[in-house]
């Protein structure tokens, strides 16, 4: 077996380089976040993306409803961080589920939702991982699409 010299021990080859570059940890700086997708109601800005991953934080500020809206062929998966989040959906917007802080959420592929803060004082605050391909946001003018 050889162990090479303590130069080449300590100086990594390109392909090394390459792999070590890869292998870093990212951190995403609430300041430094991109402004992600629209949707009238909800600010929304990006910390990762990859091909077929979106990491974003979305703000609803209290008493707003967000226009309608959904996701295409990505699965949404969401943690309420604070605050409380109702989000409604189904036939003519019938149906709804409300989450708050601490709570998890998941939106299939598809679902016309929209986004409620039902709170007067406190601001929703939640982290979305959207798992697929295809357009992030897809705003509809009704909860029918």
């Amino acid at each position: 077996m050889s162990v090479g010299t303590s130069d080449e021990r300590r100086t990594p080859n390109r392909l090394g380089l390459r792999f070590l570059l890869m292998r870093q940890i990212e951190v995403a700086r609430s300041g430094a976040l991109k402004a992600g997708d629209s949707t009238q109601g909800i600010v929304r800005e990006r910390a990762f993306e990859d091909e077929d991953v979106v990491v974003s934080q979305s703000r609803v500020a209290p008493r707003v409803v967000s226009g309608w809206h959904h996701h295409g062929a990505r699965r949404l998966y969401g943690y309420v961080v604070s605050g409380r989040l109702r989000l409604e959906y189904g036939p003519e917007g019938t149906e709804a589920v409300e989450a708050t802080a601490g709570d998890f959420f998941r939106i299939p592929r598809n679902v016309v939702h929209r986004d409620v803060n039902p709170d007067e004082g406190q601001e929703a605050v939640i982290v979305n991982i959207l798992v697929g391909g295809g357009p992030a946001v897809v705003n509809v003018s009704s909860p029918n699409g």
